[in-house]
């Protein structure tokens, strides 16, 4: 079954809803506008119930099936709205209006394809359950998906079974991809602090040296992945952040040092805490100096329930064609927050093709408005699937 015909007659609204929230970026939990805008929306539509503030300033909808009664099914399909802190490098007209913010990751486009969505399933009700259409905030490093969770989302809404869906550069327009099993990494912050001893830059030997410490530090850690993870197994360690000094004949007396840790099981994010402890202090003290690691777990591994995940290839597959839905895809390295649902419910997650453009996270993305048939449509045949009328 291809693109639904209804859902094909106002793409080009959903499409002007997508660029009407691209032009407005808003950061982690502060997306007042387009929470608003998401909630007038869903209560124009004819949902159920329509709640604001959940995880501060997430929004969810409520629509029941034509048959939805005592002990009929609840699925919820959730969307992430936040921008993120970059500016925008593209000539569209619809181009961000907020200096330094910019939907580089595509969340309008998720949340335009959720609306979509929405609309469709609140006109036909062609299902026998409940449907919850969760928007989340602050996915972007803020964990609104946990907030939102530990704001008793499962539990208030009566959710069994949660899906998400991202897009994906790269992946042609129309195709899916996703894989039973871990598909995202764990993300874990790194904050190593420094402490050496400052002193005029022409008498090093009368110093510590903490900007060759800090080096040092980062070259040692590269080891850790490369000869103490096994081959077979992912994981990597990017330090991006080294501050020291601020002038050049000053050796500083402190530096400071910010990176993320990435996983895909729980043993290698073990690994990884452990030998970084060890290889952070043993190679400042070789130096004379100290170093103190800090090692915040945040973002669990995305891992798709086997069931939820076979049962998502079907409907895209449907949507798409089988030779189209990559249903054993590699894993990726980057993280999402809706780990965190998955962790509290049976689900899975999918990524949809976002054709030829920038990378996520990158200056001249954007999203491709040609996905949005697509990802709406899986959207609207997950449910009418799971739930038949």
């Amino acid at each position: 079954m291809p693109i639904v015909n209804r859902i094909a007659d106002f793409h080009p609204e959903i499409t002007a809803w997508r660029r009407d929230l691209h032009a407005h970026p808003e950061l982690l939990y502060d997306v007042h506008r387009t929470a608003g805008a998401v909630a007038e929306k869903l209560k124009s539509f004819g949902c159920d119930e329509v709640v604001t503030g959940i995880g501060r300033t997430g929004v969810v909808g409520v629509i029941h099936g034509s048959r939805a009664g005592e002990g009929a099914r609840v699925i919820g399909l959730r969307a992430d709205m936040d921008a993120l802190p970059i500016e925008e490098a593209t000539d569209v007209p619809y181009k961000s209006t907020v200096p330094g913010k910019m939907h580089a990751c595509g969340h309008d486009g998720h949340t335009a394809m959720l609306l979509g969505a929405a609309r469709y399933l609140t006109e036909t009700r062609n299902f026998s359950g409940t449907t919850i259409v969760i928007f989340q905030p602050a996915e972007e490093g803020g964990a609104g998906g946990k907030a939102m969770v530990e704001d008793g989302l499962m539990e208030r809404f009566r959710i069994e079974e949660v899906y998400g869906m991202h897009n994906y550069p790269g992946l042609a327009v129309g195709e899916f991809a996703l894989r039973p099993g871990p598909l995202m990494a764990a993300a874990d912050r790194i904050t190593i602090e420094i402490e050496g001893r400052g002193g005029h830059a022409a008498r090093p030997h009368a110093s510590i040296d903490t900007v060759l410490v800090g080096a040092q530090i980062i070259n040692a850690v590269q080891s850790i992945v490369s000869r103490n993870v096994d081959p077979l197994e992912a994981a990597v360690i990017s330090i991006c952040v080294f501050q020291a000094g601020s002038t050049d004949n000053v050796i500083p007396q402190t530096a400071l040092l910010r990176g993320t840790a990435r996983s895909l099981t729980p043993k290698v994010r073990d690994q990884l805490e452990t030998r970084l402890h060890d290889v952070v202090t043993g190679t400042a003290r070789l130096h004379g100096a100290s170093a103190k690691l800090t090692y915040r777990r945040d973002y669990p591994i995305t891992r798709n329930h086997e069931r939820q995940a076979a049962f998502a290839a079907s409907v895209a597959k449907e949507v798409a064609g089988g030779e189209r839905v990559n249903d054993q895809v590699a894993p990726v390295m980057g993280a999402e927050d809706f780990s965190f649902m998955l962790e509290a419910r049976p689900g899975a997650f999918i990524f949809v093709g976002n054709g030829t453009s920038a990378g996520l996270h990158h200056p001249a993305y954007d999203f491709n408005d040609e996905a949005i048939p697509f990802g709406t449509s899986y959207w609207v045949k997950l449910v009418e699937t799971a739930m038949p009328a």
